[in-house]
């Protein structure tokens, strides 16, 4: 019967030998998950036996990460902005990077004021959660094309108690129906699908594979949802509102110019933790 160091030992060797890059955090996340303990606990029971229904389920979950299916559906959390928040397949996992798209956005307003937002592609529903939990006067209208990506948004954000504040609504940002007619927003963010079609092609399994196509690229250029979201974003901003992006490598100059040209004004970016210009920003006259 293994114990818990010895599992950990010789699933980090297995990992290792798939190609997973940090094979024993892996191994210990996935551990964790097994045994609903944190992380770290583990290491206060490292001479703890499995029972034969803990190693088969470990096994399983080992077997799945080995062919690259995402660690964070496999244990079906993410920790994001200091929230909890559940993921599957039918959401984008959040990334760190997104979490600057947060920051900047909170940087910009006090958390007291009344404000009017809407997220575009919610998908988890990360970024309308934590915007509503820290930006404490405002309401989130949040949009997704896809119905299942909400349904987990919803169940996330009961979970962070934020669930009065955000209203998730089925709607396809391309199709004009009339939903935002008689809305004005404070602020419009959105961290839409921003991969073009030939980069997709080579990206790494975990993505190309496991996470939702739509939530990763336009099957195009790259830039069909930015300039659609600049174009409607002048007539459903309030005056002075403003626009957020969480963009893709080598992006920001084209974004910032679509913007400008639309007269938006006080345009800039901000870079992420590799320096790359991740975050686009701009007001309305």
């Amino acid at each position: 019967m293994l114990n818990v160091l010895e599992a950990i030992q010789l699933s980090t060797d297995y990992l290792e030998k798939k190609g997973i890059e940090s094979p024993r955090l892996n191994a210990e996340m996935l551990l964790a998950s097994v045994l609903n303990c944190k992380r770290l606990e583990l290491y206060l029971k490292f001479d703890k036996p499995l029972s034969s229904e803990e190693t088969d389920k470990y096994r399983e979950l080992l077997a799945r990460r080995g062919k690259f299916e995402p660690l964070q559906y496999l244990t079906g959390l993410v920790e994001f902005y200091g929230l909890t928040l559940k993921v599957n397949s039918n959401v984008l996992i959040p990334r760190p990077e997104t979490e600057i798209l947060v920051e900047t956005i909170l940087d910009n307003y006090d958390k007291h004021l009344e404000l009017k937002i809407l997220d575009i592609g919610t998908g988890s529903g990360n970024i309308s959660i934590a915007l509503a939990k820290y930006l404490e006067g405002s309401v989130v209208d949040s949009i997704d094309i896809s119905e299942t990506a909400l349904a987990t948004a919803s169940e996330n954000a009961k979970i962070n108690g934020v669930e009065s504040k955000v209203n998730f609504i089925v709607h396809d940002v391309f199709q004009e129906n009339g939903i935002f007619a008689a809305k004005k927003y404070n602020i419009i963010v959105s961290n839409p699908p921003y991969v073009n079609s030939d980069e997709y092609k080579n990206l790494q399994p975990e993505i190309k594979v496991y996470e939702p196509a739509n939530a990763v690229t336009d099957y195009a250029d790259g830039y069909n949802f930015y300039k659609h979201i600049i174009n409607i974003s002048s007539d459903i901003l309030e005056p002075s509102g403003k626009l957020f992006f969480e963009v893709g490598k080598d992006q920001h100059d084209k974004i910032m110019a679509l913007m400008e040209e639309k007269g938006f004004r006080n345009i800039g970016s901000k870079k992420d933790y590799q320096q790359i210009e991740r975050i686009v920003f701009g007001e309305k006259e």
